[in-house]
């Protein structure tokens, strides 16, 4: 079932409070402060779009707790994939799709980057597959969508910052309304 961006607002209004697993911010925040880091950052509306939804198949899939505790990889990445597609189209997705991949890919191209992951984010490194090999880097660098994950990637591990000021969350929802593949159809009529 394809998501509206009010389902999206009601799903960070009923869940997004909740700790981001085994981080110190809010699912919320984080993607807030993901999404705010693109924008300072000259990002255009699709990738502040996908920043601000990396996550959002966590609080899809509504699993309690964090599920990397218990062995988990929920394969949000792709979870939300379904639910989003008919409003996005790649220039949003492939980012959010990629974002996993791009984690492994610069564990692989810079040593000392793994080292700079949250607890969490490398005990979900390791349910992920780990670090990519030589061919898995190569493989990945070629895809289209591969510089803004990596983009979306390094913002994502700024963006666990408790008390950090951001716009709130209508703001980005408008900017999303500017990315949405609905917007283009209508604007074609």
């Amino acid at each position: 079932m394809a998501l509206t961006l009010q389902d999206i607002e009601q799903i960070f209004l009923e869940r997004g409070h909740r700790s981001y697993d085994g981080e110190s911010v809010s699912h919320l925040r984080h993607a807030l402060q993901t999404a705010a880091l693109a924008e300072r950052n000259g990002a255009g509306p699709h990738l502040i779009t996908a920043c601000l939804l990396h996550d959002l198949g966590h609080l899809i899939a509504d699993r309690p707790g964090t599920p990397t505790l218990r062995g988990i990889d929920d394969k949000h990445q792709y979870f939300v994939l379904p639910f989003l597609r008919g409003l996005f189209g790649p220039p949003v997705l492939e980012p959010i799709r990629l974002h996993v991949e791009a984690k492994r890919y610069l564990c692989y191209v810079e040593p000392h980057y793994e080292a700079s992951l949250s607890e969490d984010s490398r005990r979900s490194l390791a349910l992920q597959g780990g670090s990519f090999d030589a061919g898995q880097a190569v493989d990945f660098a070629s895809l289209r969508g591969a510089p803004d994950a990596i983009r979306l990637r390094r913002w994502d591990d700024h963006a666990k910052v408790p008390g950090l000021a951001t716009p709130p969350l209508d703001h980005f929802l408008e900017i999303a309304e500017v990315a949405s593949e609905r917007v283009k159809l209508t604007a074609a009529w």
